[in-house]
């Protein structure tokens, strides 16, 4: 540890602007009120400045200036002095030589615990990127269970990151933005911060999706005096109302955010003037009693639309959001929605857990504040056993995801469930037995199938049979993580056993060809060979053998204490691909690497191929799945297959595009680009295809559609993944285009 340095060098790191925020956080400690010892808050600062010392930051800004623009984010959410000294010292073990012991010996357990849990693993051998962003994410949900005040900060520190983007590089921006999109927004949303999470969304759009974003704004813009007008008129005609009803309220109006007006355009095909909450109105009454009141004074008001009303007081989102939606017609015909709130769900719905989660000594962790992280604690369970950094990364997301669907077992219990959930998610989400054994499902008292989607106030009965097992494709209908899990892991066990007594077959029948027995092998040599291949036990090693990743030849060389006899013939099952052409395998080979080291030499030799559901572009991150008797099938990692063939990650394998070599390859692409109805728009997109040199193989067009829009789907062919990236940026730029997206088949390659 590094002797501690004279306090009349404390403030090296200090500027003038510095110490002024400095001043303004402890100002505002103690206007709100936060408690807490404010020589800690002192001590932090002080410390943070030393070590951080003349770092800066990309936009040329003091380095200390971050940690400070956190803690007063954190200080605006009313949280303790205690979080805001870890967020003035939450980089310094990262970016300084400070240690964790040191924290802990100045500044005690408590702060170092949240500190640590906010450090970045400091590794060296991660195998990519992923690994490193899933390790992290790890450890900061698996900090956050313990001490929910960990993800606080460092939601405050990503939307400072956020707000300072534009200083970073085009390629780290892009990752930044799409990981705050992916992995932190929904957190904010599932801890109910609606507003962090509003602004790291349109923060994280603005950089991912520059034109779109603009576009929107401008038609916000276009718009904003109209719209801004009506929302004082109907405000003051709601206050009017609720004042002449006897009912206190506070009214006030807001235009959707941009985010969220693209996702509603792009999810449902429509047109910004027919987003139906695009102008809301919030009502903030003093009671429960005067939410039910003033929605009934205001459905005197105007005309209620169908179906539009939503009662999240009587039944919480997840993460406790409460309100009352509705949408009305104004006579003007004009479609807005109106939520009512009390204070204390106004307050919650801005600032989630953190509006009332206080660490002050005596104080207890409330059952609301146990109910919000509850779908994190369920998370962690299968994060801490999830060893592959795809597989974690994706079900996270998933798990993040806002759920929406209420249904009802037939005894009355609510089961909240993600949008296009089927009977599936719902038969796991009341016991794993029942999953496994459900063989239909009644909803509302019909036979509907598995695959069916379950809406809004279904009464689900699931039929079960003692017999039935989980099918494979189970996967391609469920959309929660749970069901998910559960059906992998059966199918894992399943095919593992398998696998094992298939193995055992092969090894055997190998043995006795080579005159070697089995029964012979003592144990340490079992366990020799297995640590030798990566596998930690022998039924590991034979399941491997029994997939097809490990040739019987090979392990028994190993078990064998002489040399094997020369083959003379090699049995058909270890060279499935024998008949294929030297020359084909060469050309194949060339297209794609193998990157794992523990593939045997024997196996290297295996013929790969693209997968045809998905025709991966060069440049395009990709997988490769060990098939049964046709070699490694690659797959585009956006593949919709690929969840359904990589439950089993013993048949996964790294690959990755070998250099290129020759004359480039044209690669299929199938692109459905969703327009407005207009002359000359088909043309102009089919000028963008040809101004980049592509061959269109395929053409179709659809207009008057319900919507209004138009459809058209392309197929060309591209050389690169980079030049398919310009021409979606292009086609993006035409005027009247709304959407583009590539197509892939979801069935089996």
């Amino acid at each position: 540890m590094a002797p501690p340095r004279s306090s009349a060098n404390l403030e090296t790191g200090a500027s003038p602007l510095t110490r002024a925020r400095f001043t303004e956080l402890v100002d505002k400690a103690e206007q709100y009120r936060l408690g807490g010892d404010l020589g800690l808050l002192r001590r932090a600062y002080e410390f943070s400045a030393r070590e951080h010392g003349a770092q800066t930051r990309a936009s040329g800004e003091p380095f200390l200036s971050h940690p400070l623009e956190v803690a007063h984010l954190l200080a605006e959410m009313r949280l303790d002095v205690t979080t805001l000294a870890v967020a003035l010292l939450h980089d310094v073990v990262e970016d300084t030589h400070v240690r964790q012991e040191t924290l802990e010996e100045l500044f005690g357990r408590e702060v170092a615990h949240l500190v640590e849990g906010l450090t970045k693993i400091d590794r060296l051998d991660f195998s990519s990127q992923e690994t490193e962003q899933a390790e992290n994410l790890r450890k900061m949900l698996l900090a956050m269970v313990d001490d929910v005040r960990v993800v606080l900060v460092k939601l405050a520190d990503r939307l400072h990151n956020m707000r300072t983007l534009s200083y970073l590089p085009s390629d780290k921006r892009q990752r930044v933005a799409r990981e705050t999109l992916e992995i932190y927004a929904p957190i904010a949303h599932r801890l109910g911060m609606g507003r962090m999470r509003s602004e790291l969304e349109d923060l994280a759009f603005s950089c991912l999706e520059p034109d779109a974003a603009a576009h929107i704004r401008r038609q916000l813009e276009d718009k904003r005096r109209l719209n801004e007008s009506f929302l004082a008129d109907v405000q003051k005609v709601i206050a009017e109302a609720m004042t002449s009803n006897g009912i206190g309220a506070q009214v006030e109006g807001r235009i959707k955010r941009p985010y969220s007006i693209h996702q509603k355009m792009v999810r449902n095909g429509v047109a910004l003037d027919q987003i139906y909450d695009l102008l809301a109105v919030r009502v903030i009454t003093e009671s429960v009693r005067d939410c039910y009141a003033a929605l009934g004074v205001l459905h005197q008001l105007w005309r209620p639309v169908p179906g539009r009303f939503k009662d999240y007081i009587a039944m919480p989102r997840p993460n406790l959001y409460q309100a009352l939606h509705t949408s009305v017609i104004h006579s003007s015909g004009h479609p807005f929605e109106v939520q009512f709130r009390t204070q204390e769900m106004h307050r919650l719905a801005e600032q989630g857990i953190a509006a009332h989660w206080r660490y002050k000594e005596g104080d207890a962790v409330t059952p609301e504040d146990q109910q919000r992280i509850a779908w994190l604690r369920q998370l962690i369970e299968w994060a801490r056993e999830m060893q592959d950094p795809s597989e974690f990364l994706s079900t996270l997301k998933v798990d993040l995801y806002p759920e929406e669907v209420y249904t009802f077992t037939p005894k009355g219990r609510v089961v909240v469930l993600p949008r296009q959930a089927t009977p599936v998610d719902f038969a796991y989400a009341i016991h794993t037995e029942i999953g496994h054994t459900c063989v239909g499902a009644k909803v509302n008292g019909r036979i509907v199938p598995l695959r069916s989607h379950l809406q809004n106030g279904d009464i689900v009965e699931i039929l079960t049979q003692p017999a039935h097992t989980p099918s494979r494709d189970w996967l391609s209908l469920v959309r929660t993580s749970r069901a998910r899990n559960k059906i992998q892991h059966w199918i894992r066990s399943h095919q593992r056993q398998q696998a094992v007594e298939l193995g055992r077959r092969l090894l055997e029948k190998e043995a006795r060809r080579l005159g070697l027995s089995l029964k012979k092998v003592a144990e340490e040599q079992w366990q020799a060979a297995a640590r030798e291949h990566g596998c930690q036990k022998p039924d590991e090693l034979i399941a491997r053998v029994g997939f097809g990743k490990y040739a019987p030849r090979q392990v028994l060389a190993r078990l064998s204490s002489e040399p094997l006899p020369e083959e003379r013939r090699a049995p058909r099952r270890e060279r499935p691909l024998a008949r294929v052409g030297a020359g084909l395998r060469r050309t194949v080979r060339r297209m794609f690497r193998l990157e794992d080291k523990g593939l045997p030499l024997h196996d290297r030799d295996l013929m790969m191929y693209r997968a045809r559901c998905c025709n991966p572009i060069r440049g395009e991150e990709v997988i490769g799945y060990i098939t049964r008797g046709r070699g490694i099938a690659v797959h585009a990692k956006a593949c919709p297959n690929v969840q359904n063939l990589l439950y089993d990650l013993e048949r996964r394998i790294k690959v990755t595009w070998a250099e290129d070599e020759g004359q480039p390859e044209a690669y299929p692409v199938h692109l459905a680009i969703r327009t407005n109805d207009r002359p000359g728009l088909l043309t102009q997109i089919s000028g963008v295809i040809a101004n980049h040199k592509c061959n269109i193989r395929a053409a179709e067009a659809r207009s008057a559609l319900a919507d209004g829009t138009a459809l058209i789907e392309l197929t060309f062919d591209v050389e690169s993944m980079k030049q398919l990236d310009r021409i979606l940026a292009a086609l993006k730029k035409v005027a009247g285009v709304r959407d583009v997206t590539r197509l892939l088949r979801a069935h089996s390659a």
